[in-house]
């Protein structure tokens, strides 16, 4: 049985307790069921920016020289210190992050669009009124479902693989708003197979990362908003520990956090901070990302 699997049972096992005694303690004090979900712990920003970056441990980024930017978020912002990705390769990574599954996908080939309906962030974000993008870069334009193109790779993009996601929100990256006051509420950011050191360095993506988001950084800093930077997977020599570092005025500058969590645990805490009260697939049962919050 791998880590990943131990940890996921055991969690499951203290979840159950966990649950059990929030129940005897409802019952005792007249809490309804409708009062407990324990999303309280977690901020509801008004601009949420998601970006993911591609097959690095932690140790290949946290501390290191090449990722000084990177590094400075983590300073002013909070690191998750036992952050997991679900399997190998990438693919499977995205699909669990963006909708609690991987909806099948073992493997880095291309699908077919549209070929799942399952709940995802997206589709949950639109249906309760509330407004999403993804900003894709180097993507031929917007909505397209082309599987590839030059730098361009549809796998790290798995809003395609939803009917209930508009292909029209799927935007080029060059389409992310300068005015962030008119950004989506909640959005992800993919860089190209370069920026986002799968064929490039980790210095190329900690650079591209500062002089395309960087403003963005210090305007969430001051207006209530989130920059949530995370990896898909490592580098296959770390049991799967990659970094991801928070930052913005919800976060606590400075914090940290060492609960190991995993892309279930960010899917859910995405969720409940847009205030949703469904969670898609393996979310239900994940935790929130909590002790980095500021108060």
């Amino acid at each position: 049985m791998s880590g990943s699997s131990v940890y996921r049972r055991a969690r499951t096992v203290a979840a159950s307790a966990a649950a059990l005694a929030a129940a005897a303690f409802g019952l005792w004090t007249g809490i309804g069921e409708g009062s407990a979900h324990a999303a309280g712990a977690v901020p509801s920003p008004d601009h949420v920016v998601v970006v993911v970056f591609e097959n690095h441990a932690y140790s290949q980024v946290i501390g290191s020289s090449s990722a000084p930017y990177i590094n400075s978020l983590k300073s002013g912002g909070a690191s998750l210190t036992q952050s997991y990705a679900e399997t190998h390769p990438s693919q499977p990574n995205y699909f669990a992050l963006f909708s609690g599954s991987t909806q099948g996908i073992t493997d880095d080939s291309c699908y077919t669009p549209g070929f799942s309906s399952a709940p995802n962030l997206a589709s949950e974000t639109i249906a309760a009124g509330r407004s999403w993008a993804s900003y894709n870069e180097t993507l031929p334009g917007q909505g397209s479902t082309t599987c590839s193109s030059g730098k361009y790779a549809r796998k790290h993009n798995p809003w395609f693989g939803f009917s209930n996601v508009p292909t029209s929100s799927a935007k080029t990256f060059a389409q992310f708003p300068t005015d962030y006051s008119t950004l989506p509420q909640l959005s992800f950011v993919t860089p190209d197979l370069c920026s986002d050191m799968h064929d490039c360095s980790v210095s190329t993506g900690d650079t591209w990362l500062r002089n395309n988001l960087g403003a963005y950084a210090t305007w969430a800093k001051s207006h209530n908003s989130l920059l949530v930077i995370t990896f898909d997977e490592d580098n296959r020599l770390s049991g799967n520990r990659i970094p991801t570092v928070l930052y913005g005025q919800p976060v606590a500058a400075g914090s940290s956090s060492s609960t190991t969590y995993d892309h279930y645990d960010l899917l859910r805490t995405l969720e409940d901070s847009q205030g949703l009260t469904s969670h898609a697939g393996n979310a239900a049962s994940a935790q929130d990302i909590t002790g980095i919050w500021a108060s």
